[in-house]
């Protein structure tokens, strides 16, 4: 294989709040069996070895990169998950995985991809297919437009190449007038999706973002470079200045899925055009209609159409389809009131499994507690709480004060205030336990830890 692969895993997806949230993004969601990531990782290792994929994201998402790779049966080279120290757009995010591309294989041929895309996998054949361009241009992936939709970029193309045609301008976000336009005119969809030689690249970066190439440049950590950094995208920055840009119809299904109207575009339907990601839910005289519950809630619409109903168990979201893209209003309200909730979710990913608050009532909390297995947690203490572990399902293997024993199905345990201890699942299966927290404080920063496989401080 001679196609390198980077993909961008840093976004938040503020607009499918309350699904997606600033701690467990809408690429790392698993509505159906696979993330979208997992689906981009798939894909990549069509033109790509996994030693040759790089992922560029942050601190927070790190342990979903490595452990949904780890579930496709792959280990992600530790030097591949570039971890930027705080988010620049595309273009530093960009660079950042080209500069170490071209320091560990020498000049190499880059496809770039969004981790939250959509796309039919056979689209793999045609960007390696324009693999030919990249000694001259940077290429870019034009979708052929379903609609003039508002919420894409287009770009227009001009002279005819062997293979697609060089760019003639790109276009920023139009008005639904504009948008008519644009198609007319030929112009196609900007997927964000690129092949380019590191060689070019790197030129056009250095002579077209200065700040850019001169941040890079400059010897020191990581986040030296990145507190010079501009923010700036990889088409304000390169691609709408540059003469060496052409573009290549990809003509299948692609989404960015940016909103709830693209998510309800993307599933199937019922015959009343209803899209439902779960059997609980029920329908009267009621039409296309997008609806989601995390829980075992049962939803039923009488009367309702074209809305999106989201239920999750901290937070629900009712609009019009057509409104869809405002959810990012709500979700700027709440961070101007330090709500948690666009954060986190009530279930919380963790680098050996996850944790669902069931009940919190200041004194106390529960949890039901989930490690995946062979992993194990933090060796640790509390100097506020206390404990109560009850395994529900597999084997726990507990540490408590220097002591070690195994629990099984129905067995319990006590963690005293000041323990040192730790939970592993040492079996095949997975470990589920229930644990009730008790104490004058019981926040998550009420953790010292001792050990940690992950890396933790």
């Amino acid at each position: 294989m001679c196609i390198k692969s980077i993909i961008l895993a840093g976004g938040s997806g503020t607009r499918l709040w309350p699904l997606s949230r600033e701690l467990y993004p809408k690429q790392f969601l698993k509505i159906k069996d696979k993330s979208l990531f997992q689906d981009t990782v798939s894909r990549c290792l069509q033109v790509s070895d996994i030693s040759e994929i790089y992922v560029v994201t942050n601190e927070v998402h790190k342990y979903f990169a490595i452990g949904q790779v780890e579930e496709l049966g792959y280990d992600l080279p530790v030097e591949n998950l570039l971890l930027e120290p705080e988010g620049k757009n595309t273009l530093p995010a960009i660079c950042y995985g080209m500069k170490e591309i071209d320091k560990a294989h020498g000049r190499s041929v880059v496809g770039v991809f969004s981790s939250d895309h959509v796309l039919d996998p056979i689209a793999m054949e045609t960007i390696s297919g324009a693999e030919k361009l990249t000694s001259g241009y940077m290429v870019t992936f034009g979708i052929a437009p379903s609609s003039p939709h508002t919420g894409y970029g287009y770009i227009k193309p001009g002279e005819e190449l062997d293979i697609g045609h060089k760019v003639s301008e790109f276009r920023e976000k139009p008005c639904q007038e504009d948008a008519q336009r644009y198609i007319s005119e030929g112009c196609l969809w900007n997927s964000g999706m690129f092949l380019m030689d590191t060689g070019v690249f790197l030129e056009e970066v250095q002579q077209l973002a200065p700040d850019v190439w001169n941040a890079f440049e400059n010897s020191g950590t990581i986040q030296e470079i990145y507190a010079e950094m501009p923010n700036i995208s990889i088409d304000y920055g390169i691609m709408e200045k540059s003469s060496r840009v052409s573009v290549v119809r990809l003509g299948c299904k692609w989404s960015d899925l940016g909103n709830f109207d693209a998510f309800y575009a993307e599933w199937e339907k019922d015959k009343s055009n209803n899209c439902t990601l779960s059997c609980q839910n029920v329908f009267v005289d009621s039409g296309n209609n997008f609806v989601h519950s995390n829980s075992n809630k049962l939803v039923s619409l009488i009367d309702i159409n074209d809305m999106i109903v989201v239920d999750t168990t901290d937070a629900l979201l009712i609009c019009p389809r057509k409104s869809s893209e405002k959810v990012k209003e709500v979700v700027g309200f709440l961070k101007k009131r330090n709500d948690e909730r666009i954060n986190i979710h009530e279930t919380v990913y963790r680098p050996g499994g996850s944790y669902t608050l069931l009940e919190n009532s200041g004194g106390h909390k529960i949890k039901n507690i989930s490690v995946l297995p062979g992993k194990k947690l933090s060796l640790q203490l509390h100097h506020h709480r206390s404990e109560h572990w009850v395994v529900v399902k597999g084997m726990a293997c507990v540490e408590n004060d220097g002591q070690k024993f195994f629990l099984r199905q129905g067995e319990s345990t006590f963690i005293k205030a000041g323990s040192k201890h730790r939970l592993s699942n040492s079996g095949r299966l997975p470990l589920e336990i229930i644990e009730v927290q008790l104490g004058e404080y019981v926040e998550e920063d009420d953790i010292v830890r001792f050990d940690d496989e992950y890396g933790r401080i």
